[in-house]
């Protein structure tokens, strides 16, 4: 079987978590400090906060950024469910709009649609899904507009671009999340970015029980600290980053070349102005159950990312979201399926997923 993902931990990385283990000093410490100073740099950012992974991280950001009781936040349905879930931690409410057929991520003309007829959206939470950036410059100029609080989610594309800018560099706080198939882990990670100084404070007391020095507490916090055992798998991790990206970058033109030309089948499209890091290689596929059994058969892995829309789950439709059907989102989740792109696959292991996809139909 080629897996859909392999997660590549170097000998340094393990030597190092023996090392933190050895040292006795196995929670939030040195580590996570260096950690959190090294991948700001890296994306662009001011501050960094370390938590415990990036479900942590988005409930963190909403909470440090001000978004509260009561708030209406846009958001996208066609996304992992933790994005939406985290604006209910806050107790806030999710607004969901439509996303755009080729990128899959949030349309901003549905946003200023939506925008228009509801003033008191006060906040948009937008997710760079599969490694691909959302239009920023449309999105920003709506932030700007209409007064918008904007977190981004950026779980799934660590060193994407839009116009050779970082994601996650233009919003008022911005997640990553280290979880094993993402393109740099920690085993289990997140991380929220800003440059607003107030943000970053309420972000540090957030994670460690509200403390702003040991045993005084300012606020009502929470335990999602890092480890320093997760931040040297992180370290390494992050000198490993752009050689990661590189070779999905790589993989995903080889496939694009092999299979553009099948017309049962659609390659991902990538806007000239964007730098695509394929944390998924996702395609759209008209019998994509048949074609996933046809996959598994064959021992290629494959993923769908995501088979029902976020206001279609149990757990949102009890909460009011019945009567919503969004039809592009409802399109993706039926004809979507991931293929291994990750930069550990052999070219043996390329050529054999070409040739078994060609061979379907």
């Amino acid at each position: 079987m080629i897996p859909i993902a392999r997660p590549e931990i170097s000998k340094q990385a393990k030597e190092r978590v023996l090392e933190v283990l050895d040292s006795g000093m196995l929670a939030a410490g040195k580590y996570v400090k260096e950690f959190e100073e090294k991948f700001s740099d890296f994306i662009g950012a001011i501050y960094g906060t370390a938590t415990s992974n990036g479900t942590t991280a988005l409930d963190i950001a909403l909470k440090a950024a001000g978004v509260g009781e009561g708030d209406l936040v846009l958001t996208t349905p066609f996304t992992f469910i933790a994005s939406s879930n985290a604006i209910l931690y806050s107790g806030a409410r999710p607004v969901f709009v439509d996303v755009d057929r080729n990128t899959f991520n949030i349309d901003p003309e549905q946003i200023r649609a939506k925008l228009e007829k509801n003033p008191e959206i006060s906040a948009l939470l937008i997710v760079h899904l599969y490694g691909l950036a959302c239009d920023m410059e449309e999105i920003m100029k709506l932030v700007r507009e209409y007064e918008l609080t904007l977190i981004e989610d950026c779980a799934q594309a660590h060193g994407a671009e839009y116009a050779g800018r970082k994601v996650g560099t233009s919003g008022d706080a911005a997640i990553f999340s280290f979880y094993p198939t993402k393109n740099m882990t920690t085993g289990e990670g997140g991380m929220v970015l800003t440059s607003d100084e107030e943000i970053n404070k309420r972000a540090h007391l957030l994670v460690d029980h509200g403390q702003s020095e040991r045993y005084y507490h300012d606020i009502l916090g929470y335990n999602y600290r890092m480890t320093d055992i997760a931040a040297v798998i992180g370290l390494d991790q992050l000198e490993r980053i752009s050689e990661f990206n590189r070779k999905r970058c790589e993989n995903a033109a080889y496939f694009i070349q092999e299979l553009s030309d099948l017309e049962w089948l659609e390659t991902p499209f990538v806007p000239e102005n964007c730098l695509h890091v394929y944390h998924q290689f996702t395609v759209k596929v008209e019998e994509r159950d048949r074609f996933a059994e046809y996959l598994k058969e064959n021992g290629i892995g494959y993923g769908i990312h995501y088979p029902v829309p976020v206001y279609r789950q149990p757990v949102y439709q009890k909460r009011g979201y019945q009567g919503l059907e969004l039809p592009v989102t409802e399109e993706l989740s039926r004809k979507v399926i991931s293929l291994p792109v990750h930069p550990s696959l052999t070219r043996a292991e390329k050529e054999e997923i070409v040739r078994v996809i060609r061979s379907f139909l």
